[in-house]
């Protein structure tokens, strides 16, 4: 009986082990180097192992005929493929470099980006307005930023060559029409948006996006934040006003709502400027935003107003009498926005806005009225059909209603519905090499033309923290309205652009530096031979010109402890051959040579963050009527050194000072001539300067919270 139990257990045994398989092979990356401790098993089994330091694996399984083989490890995508199991032995498995690290390539030509979702940030959603002499202002930070001109008369983004209209700015992805508050000539203007609600900022120098369209030389994409962390209230008293905001936080939904009150009276009375104004600058502006997350996704809906007014006496070189202008401005601006997820990793964007704004200006006796009503609809799908090929595609939809009446002159003004279809596809060939491949086909029904606009973006990895990357793009934007007014009287063409961009970007350990070399060749640019464009002057698109250039910037936050600082240069030489300009020349608002050095350092004995920011451009060129050559004038160097200081009187309590100009530095931004010599056959001129030598600024910020921490440091 025993030998026959011994026997029989010994067959079953026998049988086991000789069911049983040997699966084995070696795994490599893409260059044939091995890779160890990379996980292979079979599908739904525990039969499996881990590769050796030479890649080899082996191990045994009972499983039989075709299975699904599984090799995984964390910085290459998985590898699955169907064995017969009986034959799979000494097989090499080639694992390729997953395109999802952290240090995977990304595109970055033309494109600098701040925020906490950014992958590479040049700087921080702290940086937008701690930055010494930015006050606040969004724009002002970035014009620290190389690609830009600091065109201190005016007070908008100028970049890369291109006027401040050619730049469009988004919200949440929707176009806002009216960025900038309203102003008079040689008054700088701000930007509309307080840094308050907003978590990021990419700003694009060129080359961007098919997404994006009307807009010939630049982009700036402002984020309102997703999600609040907690409730809180914020007071702001300050001398040139106050404000106060309040963010509430419910289950599934959040409010924010600031709104703020300013006034130059008494700023005037304390420290005169040089403006002679009949009532100084107010203002009442407000901006809310409202989310709603959803299992799939998240709405929101942003609203902001703005009512100005300016009251003034500017000086004329063509009359002795000062020109009284008073100017009212109203301004609305909501937007409402969804982005989700959809069934089999379809994304979703939708969108649509609405902008209004209106100025009323009394220029003497004369009443100037214009009005603009600008609406967008965007919808947008995603899909990643793997991690290595996302292809998206979606619909743009401008509608602009822009009317003017001046005196008794009757009303002009346009219409203009532009329709737009754009693909793009992001294709990753390795954690090295990325492209993004997209097409813009819109048509504008007043202009009675269709542009196909193709947009080519790539990348290169060349070291674990260095990269190269190019971009290519056409680019359409209709005239400016000043121009497009007269519509009715002329026929005009979508001014274009082809820009070509090549970046090498350096990032580790808070260091990142970039250099960006660039090309723009512009066409179909709108001349006028008049002085100035009426209504009765002859247009043309027959304008022309270029921009190319060198763009340098350098950050560090690590070398120093408590100090971080970045330096940032551009080089340009452009010319254009418009408005009514006799031959090609380089525009009145460009300088050849930009330097911005900004320093921030924390104190912790004084419990303070001081910063330093000075800006350094050579002279900008102007044209002198009492020389033969066209704008061969050359106005001197411009120099600004700006200081703050953020003094924590207690955790949430901060008290703030900063001052512009410290130096007092007179500068020249450039001159105004007569129209008409005079005895002497002079044209005689006087300085556009600033309006004041300095700019003193002190507030008081106070934040109230749940945590009893949060303070408005990151929104000074």
């Amino acid at each position: 009986m025993k030998t026959i139990f011994f026997t029989f257990t010994l067959y079953f045994f026998t049988t086991f082990i000789f069911s049983q398989e040997v699966i084995s092979g070696k795994v490599l990356d893409n260059k044939g180097k091995p890779v160890a401790g990379a996980n292979i098993y079979i599908d739904g089994t525990y039969d499996g192992t881990s590769s050796g330091d030479t890649g080899a694996f082996s191990f045994t399984t009972s499983s039989t005929g075709n299975q699904t083989l599984v090799v995984s490890f964390l910085i290459y995508d998985t590898f699955t493929t169907v064995i017969n199991v009986a034959n799979y032995k000494n097989q090499t498995i080639k694992l390729r470099e997953s395109v999802n690290a952290l240090d995977a390539v990304i595109v970055t030509a033309g494109t600098m980006e701040s925020g906490d979702k950014a992958r590479v940030s040049v700087l921080k959603p702290l940086d937008i307005v701690t930055t010494a002499g930015s006050a606040g202002n969004i724009i002002a930070a970035l014009q620290t930023l190389p690609g830009t001109n600091n065109v201190g008369e005016d007070g908008r983004l100028f970049v890369r060559g291109g006027e401040a209209d050619e730049t469009q700015t988004f919200v949440d992805g929707i176009r806002v029409a009216q960025p900038y508050g309203a102003t008079t000539n040689n008054l700088p203007t701000r930007g509309r948006f307080s840094p308050f609600l907003f978590s990021g900022i990419s700003f694009s120098t060129g080359g961007y996006s098919a997404e994006y369209g009307e807009a010939l030389s630049s982009v700036l994409l402002l984020n309102t934040q997703d999600e609040p962390d907690q409730n809180k209230t914020d007071i702001s008293l300050m001398t040139v006003g106050l404000g106060i905001g309040h963010t509430q936080k419910w289950k599934k939904s959040s409010l924010s709502v600031n709104t703020a009150y300013i006034d130059l009276a008494p700023y005037q009375v304390a420290v005169p400027q040089d403006i002679d104004w009949n009532k100084a600058f107010q203002s009442l502006s407000g901006e809310s935003v409202y989310r709603y997350n959803f299992n799939n996704g998240i709405f929101k809906l942003y609203a902001a107003f703005d009512a100005s007014r300016i009251d003034l006496n500017q000086e004329n070189i063509n009359q002795a009498e000062k020109t009284r202008v008073n100017l009212n401005n109203n301004n609305l601006y909501v937007n409402s926005s969804y982005k989700g997820n959809l069934w089999g990793n379809w994304q979703i964007t939708s969108g649509a806005s609405f902008g209004f704004g209106q100025n009323k200006i009394k220029i003497d006796s004369n009443d100037l009225k214009n009005t603009e009503n600008a609406a967008h609809l965007k919808f947008k799908l995603r899909k990643n059909f793997s991690d290595r090929f996302k292809l998206s595609f979606g619909t743009d939809y401008f509608v602009t209603q822009f009317a003017e009446k001046f005196a008794d002159f009757n009303t002009i003004g346009y219409n203009s519905n532009i329709a737009a279809l754009y693909t793009e596809a992001d294709i990753f060939f390795s954690k090295k090499l990325a492209a993004k491949v997209g097409l813009r086909l819109s048509n504008n029904d007043l202009l009675d033309e269709t542009a196909l606009s193709p947009r080519l973006s790539m990348a290169y990895k060349v070291a674990k923290y260095s990269q190269f990357s190019l971009a290519y793009g056409d680019f359409s934007q209709l005239p400016n309205a000043n121009y497009l007014k007269f519509s009715q009287f002329h026929q005009f063409e979508s001014e274009q652009a082809a820009h070509y961009i090549l970046n090498f970007q350096y990032n580790k350990n808070k260091k990142t530096f970039r250099a960006e070399a660039y090309y723009k060749g512009y066409d179909n640019l709108v001349k006028y031979e008049s002085e100035n464009p009426n209504f009765d002057s002859s247009y043309s698109n027959n304008g022309r010109g270029f921009a190319k250039g060198i763009d340098l910037f350098w950050r560090d936050g690590f070398t120093i402890k408590n100090l971080e600082y970045w330096l940032s240069y551009s080089f340009i030489d452009t010319e254009r051959d418009y408005k009514n300009f006799p031959k090609q020349a380089t525009p009145s608002f460009v300088a050849d040579h930009t330097i911005s050095f900004v320093t921030k350092y924390w104190i912790s004995d004084w419990k303070s963050q001081v910063g330093f920011t000075h800006n350094f451009s050579t002279g900008r060129p102007y044209n002198n009527p009492n020389e033969a050559e066209f704008m061969n004038g050359k106005t001197k160097s411009f120099n600004n050194l700006s200081f703050n200081w953020a003094y924590l009187l207690s955790q949430q309590k901060i008290l703030y000072f900063s001052v512009s100009n410290v130096l007092g530095t007179q500068n020249v931004f450039g001159y105004e001539y007569a129209q008409n010599p005079d005895a002497n056959g002079v044209y005689n001129r006087r300085e556009i300067i600033p309006t004041a030598d300095r700019f003193f600024f002190i507030g008081f910020f106070w934040t109230i919270s749940d945590n009893k921490k949060d303070n408005q440091l990151n929104n000074l």
